[in-house]
This record gives structure tokens, C-alpha cells and sequence, in this order.
């Protein structure tokens, strides 16, 4: 069977530069077209101006001492293929071609060709003409592209090697529901102890159980148990009940936990062992607040960390933020009203305050929690920073992976984010850096995951949530 022949949109390479050598043994092909929006968006320090640039240096190294003949047959993507020595790699990458002579094809006259969409269209029909014998393929995250190739016949697909999963339904949630029968089938050899405070169980499982740690285990029977795994492997499992924050006497900064999903998300904030927290759910479910509160706690409280950090993803993202008199917070504020509303109802939680001690309050939150653009986070180190991650939905897994590795010693991450909410060009459900560090990190054992699916705001916002 004869390779594939996949013609690359702009858009996918302006996405992820390897996605070159992931297309195995089959070729690919780059049109003039492609070359010439890469140039023009080469300029500036945009994450897409980044991976244009990594794509030119690729493409550079690729041509690298080639002639114009070795480049009329297609040059081979293995001789710099990043990991050809590490033996990673059970396949022979395909080549390279690059448009070396006009090729033309016949659009419907509505269709303007003078447009670099069109032009690319005019180049996938032409190589199917030239090459009968090959399935040739259009590969682009444009929607409308893929609808437009469709209407001149020219099979087209979207860029898949970017999804963490195939279905956002089958994403990680964090918790699991025990069978009505668990004690009966497990009670037998199971051991129990306390330590600290802490009631801990261990017990047999089997060589095909599926729980990951800090996976929250809830059962819905009489008992009420509810556990985390903190440890697991092929034979036993070690489980920690959950503390119950929904009592009054554990509230944290006069918020309690209003079902089981925020109770587990409060285990997971509050427990200094957790380097990294993700929190997944719709608008109205408590992950700003939940996360400020637990902050808060273990900030002025409790000193672990020394300072709050809030940032989100501005659309567009990586933008500059203005040049215009004021300062970072300033000019981050617009963005940051959840954090603003937020902090007013865990201030307002005190009613016997008086109002110079509220102002003092707010005059020390000012100081220990600071506001942060992603522009500036590159290349820095953070220590002993409790830093939330807001609107998380919105950064690609290159973005995710900048952030997250600026953590230093005694630095907690909280992530926040809802994946039906995307406003990134190009980010889907299954290829945000949201779903895909959800994903990497379920089997560590300091890192968590809780999708809230319950939303706690005003009878009105629920109505409204259901029936418009």
C-alpha cells in the first residue's frame, strides 16, 4: 500500500511545530502558500509566533545543504528527527515535499483564488490530479476550511495528535462511586488503623483495578464512607478518609463544603502534600471561591506559603498588555473580577467586624495575594507561592507546561477551568492544556483532580442554568 500524502495547513504548524514528524511513514507537503503566512507571522512574542519561529528553524535544518533537485524529490524528515537516537521510534518517517513548480486546478467560479485558503484548495486538487494513486489529505484546525474542501471534493481532516483524549467524556473526573456491596466484598481482609488523627484502611484489590492516587472513593449506602487512595499498586491499596469540611467547626475563611465534590476539592487544596490541584467544573461551582479560601488559610494562617498569586489567560492570550500609564496589577484587573468577587464574600463572612477592621483586612490581602500577567511568567522561579491558575481551559499543553514547571520548592498550583467554555482559536475539549495536564498528572501521587458538576449559586442562576 502506497503512503499517504497529508498537505499541512498553516494553522497546524503555527500550533505545534513537531507535528512534522507525526504523521509516521507517510509524506507531507508544504505549499508556497504555507510558507508565506509562516513568514508573516514570524514577528512578535506570542506563543504562535514562537512555534513559527521553532517551525522555520525545523523547516531550515531540514533543507539544510540540499540541492534543488534533492528538494524536488522530497526531502527525508528522519535526518532530524529529534529523538532518531534515543530508539523511540519503530517506524521510517516519510519526506518532505515543498511546492518547487506552479500547480493549478480548477476552483467553482464563486470561489475568489486570489485568497491563501482558496490557493491551498488549488494546490490539494492539483497533487490528487498529479497523483491518482495516492490518498492525498488536507490536514487543518480550520473548521471552515475543512467545510470549504469538502465542497471541491478534496478529502480534508483535522490535527489529531494534539488530543490528550478522544472523547472529553472519557476525561478523568477524580472520584468514584463504590458498588452498594464494597465492605462485604472487601471487609474481610481489610486493616484498619488511625495515625495522627487520621483513620487509614489497606486492602487487597486486583491486578486490573483502575484507581489512581488521590482518587477520591465515595459511597452513596448507608455508611456515608468516603476515602482517598493514597496509595496504590498491583496487590493492596491504601485508603485515608476524607475530612469533613461541610461541618461548620472546619470551615476555612467562613466557607464550608456544600456537597461531596467541593468537600473533596477542600481535602485536596488543604493538604500541603498536593503540589498540584486541578479544579474542572461549569460556571458557579466554587473553584475561585474554593481555591482563595484554602489559600487564605494557608497563607496568613497557617504561613506554608508566603504569598497568593492570581493570573489567568487573557484573550488573546500572550498579548501584550498595554503600554498605556499603570501598573501590571492595573492592568490585569478587568480580567480578574471573579477574583475580586470572591474576595468580597470571604471578607464580608465576618459581620461583627468593624469597618476599620475590615479595612485593614483588605489592606493585608492586598498585600499577600498579587495579581500576575502570563506575559511576564516565563523564565521565572516561584517559591513558597500559592499560585492559581484561573480560565485554564484557554492555554494550549505548551502553555500549561511553561506555567506548571515555574514552580519551585514549596510552591502549590491550583488550576481552574471549564472545558466547555473555550475562547482559544484552534483549543478544543480534547486538545486544551487543561485536559491534557489533567490527564498526565492522574497517576502522580502529589497531584489531584476534582470535576465539579453541582453548581451552588442562587436558585435564579440554577433555574436559568436549566431551562435557557
Amino acid at each position: 500500500m502506497s503512503t499517504r500524502l497529508f498537505i499541512l495547513d498553516t494553522n497546524v504548524l503555527m500550533h505545534d511545530p513537531m507535528a512534522l514528524f507525526n504523521f509516521d511513514e507517510h509524506d507531507l507537503f508544504i505549499p508556497m502558500t504555507v510558507l508565506e503566512e509562516l513568514d508573516a507571522g514570524k514577528k512578535g512574542v506570542s506563543e504562535v509566533a514562537r512555534n513559527v519561529r521553532e517551525t522555520n528553524r525545523l523547516l531550515d535544518k531540514i533543507i539544510d545543504g540540499a540541492d534543488f533537485d534533492a528538494i524536488k524529490h522530497g526531502l527525508p524528515l528522519a535526518n532530524i528527527y529529534p529523538n532518531k537516537d534515543s530508539g523511540n521510534t519503530s517506524f521510517e518517517l516519510g519526506k518532505l515535499f515543498f511546492e518547487t513548480e506552479p500547480l493549478h486546478a480548477d476552483l467553482p467560479v464563486s470561489i475568489p483564488s486570489h485568497k491563501a485558503d482558496n490557493q491551498i484548495l488549488i494546490t490539494g486538487l492539483a497533487l490528487r490530479e498529479k497523483f491518482p494513486d495516492r490518498n492525498v489529505t488536507l490536514v487543518t484546525k480550520d473548521i471552515n476550511m475543512r467545510i470549504k474542501a469538502s465542497a471541491v471534493g478534496l478529502h480534508s481532516e483535522d490535527y489529531y495528535n494534539d488530543r490528550a483524549l478522544e472523547d472529553a467524556d472519557l476525561l478523568y473526573t477524580g472520584y468514584e462511586m463504590l458498588a452498594d456491596d464494597f465492605f462485604e466484598t472487601h471487609g474481610q481482609n481489610m486493616k484498619a488503623w488511625q495515625s495522627e488523627g487520621r483513620s487509614f484502611y489497606e486492602l487487597e484489590v486486583a491486578e486490573d483495578n483502575h484507581w489512581y492516587p488521590n482518587q477520591c472513593l465515595i459511597s452513596e449506602n448507608a455508611s456515608g464512607f468516603s476515602a482517598i487512595v493514597r496509595s496504590v499498586d498491583k496487590q493492596k491499596a491504601i485508603l485515608e478518609t476524607l475530612r469533613d469540611y461541610s461541618e461548620p467547626k472546619h470551615a476555612i475563611w467562613g466557607i464550608s463544603a456544600r456537597n461531596n465534590e467541593q468537600n473533596m476539592a477542600m481535602n485536596f487544596l488543604m493538604d500541603p502534600e498536593i503540589d498540584f490541584v486541578s479544579l474542572l467544573g461549569i460556571a458557579g461551582t466554587g473553584k475561585t471561591l474554593l481555591a482563595l479560601a484554602c489559600g487564605l488559610e494557608q497563607t496568613l494562617d497557617q504561613g506554608i506559603y508566603n504569598e497568593i498569586i492570581m493570573t489567568r489567560a487573557t484573550i488573546p492570550i500572550g498579548e501584550d498588555i498595554g503600554f498605556l500609564p499603570g501598573t501590571e496589577e492595573e492592568k490585569m484587573t478587568p480580567w480578574m473580577g471573579a477574583l475580586m468577587d470572591n474576595l468580597e464574600v470571604l471578607t464580608a463572612s465576618d459581620t461583627h467586624s468593624a469597618d476599620w477592621e475590615k479595612q485593614s483586612t483588605q489592606e493585608l490581602l492586598n498585600k499577600r495575594i498579587k495579581i500576575k500577567s502570563l506575559n511576564f511568567m516565563r523564565g521565572r522561579t516561584f517559591m513558597k507561592k500559592y499560585i492559581i491558575i484561573d480560565e485554564a481551559q484557554n492555554l494550549t499543553p505548551k502553555q500549561m507546561k511553561t506555567l506548571v514547571t515555574r514552580a519551585g520548592t514549596g510552591t502549590k498550583i491550583i488550576c481552574l477551568g471549564n472545558i466547555g467554555q473555550i475562547d482559544t482559536p484552534y483549543l478544543t475539549e480534547t486538545t486544551t492544556g487543561l485536559t491534557y495536564i489533567v490527564d498526565r498528572f492522574k497517576s502522580w501521587s502529589h497531584g489531584a483532580h476534582i470535576t465539579l458538576k453541582q453548581g451552588e449559586r442562587s436558585r435564579l442562576a440554577e433555574f436559568a442554568s436549566e431551562v435557557l
